[in-house]
């Protein structure tokens, strides 16, 4: 399983890359605003910024919502970096930049899936990653694991190559979730990966392990 970090945070994706663990990184508007970046220009210095951190692919989201501008975006974000996939909404003209880029060798990521269906039209399109979103599905009481799940069976019944990445991760046991359902890669904060390396018998074991050690010395 390939780890991501969904954040636009300098500071957090060194700290996960200084973990030897990160593959790469998931950003969208809503969090460069976080950060603080704003602006045409600053964004795309900020996304080669990511890029100068992380080995991995770096998913950096168009916002236009009509095909020539997700074209026109998604070559010029392209253009920036070797490792910059090229984020697309899952909608109709999304789909159609997806199989334009595929057919340039560019990679994409298709975002906001929350169905099998997209799932599907995703993969038929060539998309490098697609992104179900299992934590606003839990938002709203319905099981966003059931739809890794679905993805899971008709991505191996047919032998599609897109990765599906298990996007909305909010906490650890999702992390676990989706390895156990086959999920390629996940994408979540900082807290959903250091969260893995907590377990209360760890801390006592380790405790005692240097306690005994101490006691001859």
């Amino acid at each position: 399983m390939k780890f991501f970090i969904d954040t636009a945070n300098l500071d957090q994706i060194k700290e996960a890359q200084d973990l030897g663990i990160l593959d790469g990184v998931t950003t969208n508007p809503s969090l460069m605003a976080k950060e603080g970046i704003t602006g045409h220009d600053n964004i795309m210095k900020h996304y080669v910024n990511i890029c100068n951190i992380v080995d991995g692919d770096v998913s950096a989201e168009v916002i236009s919502t009509d095909f020539e501008g997700m074209v026109r975006e998604g070559e010029a974000l392209a253009d920036l970096h070797e490792q910059i996939v090229v984020k697309l909404p899952m909608i109709k003209d999304g789909i159609k930049a997806c199989k334009y880029f595929t057919d340039k060798g560019i990679k994409t990521n298709l975002t906001l899936v929350f169905s099998a269906g997209q799932a599907l039209l995703a993969a038929k399109a060539g998309a490098t990653y697609v992104s179900p979103f299992i934590g606003r599905l839990d938002d709203i009481s319905t099981d966003g694991l059931n739809l890794i799940a679905e993805i899971r069976m008709i991505y191996d019944n047919y032998g599609f190559e897109t990765e599906i990445l298990a996007a909305s991760i909010r906490h650890t046991m999702h992390v676990i979730d989706c390895a156990k359902l086959g999920a390629d890669v996940m994408t979540g904060p900082l807290s959903s990966i250091t969260g893995l390396l907590k377990h209360p018998l760890t801390d006592i074991g380790l405790e005692k392990f240097l306690a005994d050690y101490n006691k001859g010395n």
